[in-house]
């Protein structure tokens, strides 16, 4: 190990490797919390295809809670409960629900991406298009990267590397850290096109096709594998096709609209005319875990981390990633992390995966059989969807809404669970809960007017913003909400302060570290 008095000074804080969703919400979280930040990206420019097409999850939130969504309304509207979101070949059908826990946006990829690059670039971030990271090495004090720019080869050191550098990730190879899982034969063709002049759109969503007929809105199945159609916008057609094939596909490869074509004509045995494309894409299907998602120095998020195999899912889970590492991060560069704080990056994000990779396995079984069983337990499944309840519990795992980190100390049932956003009132009139969030600066929330409870936290009040507020239905006396908008800490309705106060104390302490 390098001597500390002769060492070198960091060139920054942290590398961030990717400048996918995950690496640009990372950058911004980073410079809100004042760290340095270089986001280094292999590729020139920004993306012109989108890989998805919309949000849906927790992340719709997250944008809320951040302030971003005013600026996505001014290109999609929105947030709006998902009417039917695909699962497994059947659809989770939320209208008429009051309240869903599964909330979407119509934001391609490609818009997202450019407003987290924006953000993250108005924050302060140093945003590098170009510049691919071929190799790196860490020690105790920190990590030194080799980069290949536009202008030849240079090194670049920092306390912190993170891949959100994508399944394929080379920082993850690089570190050595396992990625098992599997890899399905299922190849998924995406396109958002206009109605042709010769398909009519019928009042349910199907479509009458001159030479086809009637082809159904959903899914079709037929011995060639999987064909579906609906639409969110009228006169646009969202399409997709799913075949097996032996061999894997390349997903950076461009797709064009006659491989569209001749797949859908393979899979319905007749051809569907197709207007002008708006987006096309392709991907093949992955259950990937990586077995730790730190090793030293290097971390790793977003798909680097975890391939979940079913679609909408994907971006909500890195962005959740991006919110919980970034804070833990910026403590251990300011120096105040208590012991273990950034160990628990891995133990909260590595739990969460595991549950998306839980029902997004659950998907492939649902939709990846063709014989009378496997129809039988589709119409089942999609009969028990009739219900509430079991509606309300999907839509929840699928949108990551029901996680809660594990905690056992906890017995709140808000403690390591998403803050919900309340409404407030406060001496300076109304507020809530996602306003309060936007600095991404820890919050003690006293719910009850508690002097006692402010009082215990005076000590940390250069990390932690104390705020009074009441709120109808109150769900606890106080919360001690995280930067990522989880709940640190729990004071139970009426709980006396001679219990109240050394808990908050030794949860202030535990996550915020010594006053």
């Amino acid at each position: 190990m390098r001597n500390a008095e002769v060492r070198a000074p960091w060139e920054t804080d942290v590398i961030v490797v990717g400048a996918g969703p995950t690496g640009l919400m990372l950058a911004a979280e980073l410079r809100l919390a004042g760290v340095r930040v270089l986001l280094l990206e292999r590729h020139p420019r920004q993306r012109q295809t989108p890989r998805a097409g919309g949000l849906g999850g927790q992340v719709v939130h997250l944008l809320r809670y951040r302030g971003l969504l005013e600026r996505v309304r001014e290109v999609v509207p929105g947030p709006h409960p998902a009417p039917r979101f695909p699962f497994g070949g059947v659809h989770l059908d939320l209208t008429g629900l009051a309240d869903p826990p599964l909330q979407a946006l119509p934001l391609p990829q490609t818009r997202l991406e450019h407003l987290l690059d924006e953000r993250a670039r108005e924050l302060g971030a140093e945003v590098r298009r170009g510049h691919e990271v071929t190799g790196f090495a860490q020690d105790d004090d920190a990590v030194t990267a080799e980069v290949r720019g536009p202008d030849g080869p240079y090194r670049v050191s920092a306390r912190y590397l993170v891949g959100c550098d994508g399944g394929r990730s080379r920082v993850r190879t690089m570190a050595g850290i396992p990625f098992p899982g599997t890899t399905y034969p299922e190849v998924n063709r995406l396109g958002q096109v206009t109605l042709h002049d010769s398909v009519t759109a019928l009042d349910n969503g199907d479509l009458d096709v001159p030479g086809l007929g009637r082809v159904r809105a959903g899914f079709t199945r037929t011995e060639a594998g999987m064909f579906a159609v609906g639409s969110l916008t009228p006169g646009v057609l969202l399409i997709q096709t799913t075949e097996d094939e032996a061999a894997e596909v390349d997903d950076d490869a461009p797709m064009t609209l006659t491989e569209l074509r001749d797949s859908i004509r393979r899979v319905l045995g007749g051809e569907l005319p197709l207007g002008d494309p708006l987006r096309l894409s392709r991907y093949q299907f992955q259950a990937r875990q990586a077995e730790r998602y730190r090793d030293g120095r290097v971390l790793l998020a977003g798909d680097a981390a975890h391939l979940l195999p079913a679609t909408g899912v994907a971006i909500n889970a890195g962005a959740l990633d991006a919110v919980n590492l970034a804070w833990k991060l910026a403590a251990e560069v300011h120096g105040w992390a208590p012991p273990g704080l950034l160990d628990t990056y891995h133990e909260e994000r590595h739990f969460a995966g595991a549950r998306a990779l839980l029902q997004t396995r659950a998907q492939v079984a649902l939709r990846r059989g063709h014989d009378p069983a496997a129809q039988a337990l589709r119409e089942v499944f999609q009969e028990l969807l009739r219900d509430e309840q079991p509606r309300r519990r999907l839509a929840a795992l699928v949108a990551g809404a029901d996680t809660r980190y594990p905690d056992a100390a906890a017995d709140h049932p808000l403690t390591g669970a998403f803050v919900p956003d309340l409404d407030l009132r406060t001496d300076q009139g109304a507020t809530s809960v996602a306003e309060l969030m936007r600095a991404a600066r820890p919050v003690l929330l006293d719910l009850a007017d508690r002097p006692e409870l402010r009082r215990a936290a005076e000590d940390w009040g250069h990390r932690v913003d104390l705020r009074t507020a009441k709120t109808g239905d109150r769900p606890a006396d106080a919360l001690l909400i995280r930067p990522d908008a989880h709940v640190a800490w729990t004071v139970p309705l009426d709980q006396p302060a001679d219990t109240a106060v050394p808990a908050l104390r030794e949860a202030l302490a535990r996550w915020f570290g010594t006053p």
